[in-house]
């Protein structure tokens, strides 16, 4: 089964990107109800993944969740989105120039920890490779996938660990981002929405032409099971993700120039949400597969992003403590998920525990703890570490540069 959403989330409260060895520069508040909302999108990926019975109202078909959970991969373009968000809201207004590897050292000791545990976690699904891809394939995965390369490779994107080829995606547009932040964004809230709404519409040119154009040549028209070297591309790789991850950029620009009033941010969250869920129920069997997965409702997606990223009634509510908490495991639940609950049930692990009558909720809790344990034992500690080598080797350079002067 093919991954085909969503990309490693952000945490919208963890250290700055950089790591500064004089005085510490002023941080933006927090964003809690981010973090909060990516709890109920990271749920909404497991079950779109490993999709539960039960989900109607048997006296009421008519309430179900299956239409939002259908459309799960739309959240690819959202975190997308909102990673682009978060770095234009804390870096966009610095008054010192950026440190590019100070930034990439701190992404990557934020990625790579849980990143090389899913690897080691993922063994099992390795020996698979090995018995159906061909010993080219195989080794080229087994090259690309640890270099975070995966993704360049649409018919190698899943190898391995399934989910991860997003922070192929991730890792270019974290590149690229300190030379992004240079460019000369538009001050005005006139222009930025311009802008925002034209890389929307340029984002989307290529799944608008393959849609017209059916380069696959697929007998009918493209879903979530749909294979095909120009669709895996689209789906798969970085460069169909940057107009996305600029709109988040301009998005963040636009909220320090627009300064929503709180009645406002509840108006145009509220808008988000409203046209998700019609979006969802009404409109995504009649859309385009692909040009929904490559980014169709961004614009609600943005306007959800205003709506939490303040002081409001929406705020508070996805601010609520046990949904922050999750959300800041996130990036580990996202790489997790989807091989752990393979492996759980590959192995039999819930009969051995006699567990197997509550599957597979059992299995979603099971896979969320896991998560939490990860991101308080290995992702945070991990991060930590590394930032402090790196801090003691940047020292001991300045030192030694300046005895040589």
């Amino acid at each position: 089964m093919q991954a085909v959403i969503a990309t490693a989330p952000v945490s919208t409260n963890e250290p700055a990107g950089e790591l500064r060895l004089g005085r510490q520069l002023d941080r933006k508040p927090a964003l809690p109800a981010l973090t909060g909302l990516r709890s109920f999108l990271a749920v909404t990926i497991v079950l779109f993944h490993f999709t539960p019975s039960g989900l109607t109202w048997s006296s009421h078909p008519s309430i179900t969740l299956y239409p939002l959970i259908n459309i799960g991969y739309v959240f690819v373009s959202f975190f997308f989105l909102i990673s682009g968000f978060i770095l234009a809201y804390n870096y966009a207004d610095r008054p010192q120039p950026m440190n590019a590897m100070d930034f990439w050292i701190a992404r990557l000791s934020r990625l790579y920890p849980v990143y090389a545990f899913t690897m080691l976690v993922s063994i099992p699904m390795l020996i698979t490779e090995w018995a159906v891809r061909s010993r080219t394939d195989f080794w080229m995965g087994v090259i690309a996938t640890p270099l975070l390369a995966q993704g360049f490779f649409p018919h190698l994107a899943t190898f391995w660990m399934t989910v991860t080829w997003t922070l192929s995606c991730e890792v270019v547009l974290y590149i690229a981002f300190p030379w992004l932040l240079r460019l000369p964004w538009p001050r005005s809230t006139g222009k930025l929405l311009a802008l925002g709404l034209t890389l929307w519409a340029v984002g989307l040119i290529p799944h608008t032409i393959y849609v017209l154009r059916n380069p696959d040549h697929l007998s009918h028209a493209a879903n979530r099971y749909s294979d095909g070297p120009w669709l895996d591309t689209l789906k798969f790789t970085p460069l169909p993700y940057l107009c996305t991850f600029l709109a988040g950029l301009t998005l963040g620009h636009l909220h320090a120039a627009a300064k929503l009033s709180e009645r406002t941010r509840v108006i145009v969250g509220t808008l988000g949400f409203v046209g998700v869920w019609f979006a969802a129920y009404h409109l995504a069997n009649a859309l385009p597969y692909i040009m929904v997965h490559g980014g169709l409702l961004t614009p609600l997606f943005a306007a959800i992003i205003l709506g939490l990223s303040g002081p409001s009634i929406l705020a508070k509510l996805f601010s609520w403590e046990p949904l922050v908490a999750v959300g800041a495991s996130t990036y580990a639940l996202y790489l997790l998920h989807f091989n752990v609950y393979i492996l759980l049930h590959k192995y039999h692990v819930l009969d051995k525990l006699h567990l197997a009558r509550f599957d597979p909720w059992i299995s979603y809790i099971l896979v969320i703890l896991l998560a939490v344990a990860v991101r308080k034992w290995l992702e945070r500690p991990a991060q930590q570490a590394i930032g402090r080598w790196w801090k003691r080797r940047t020292v001991a350079k300045e030192a030694s540069s300046v005895l040589v002067g």
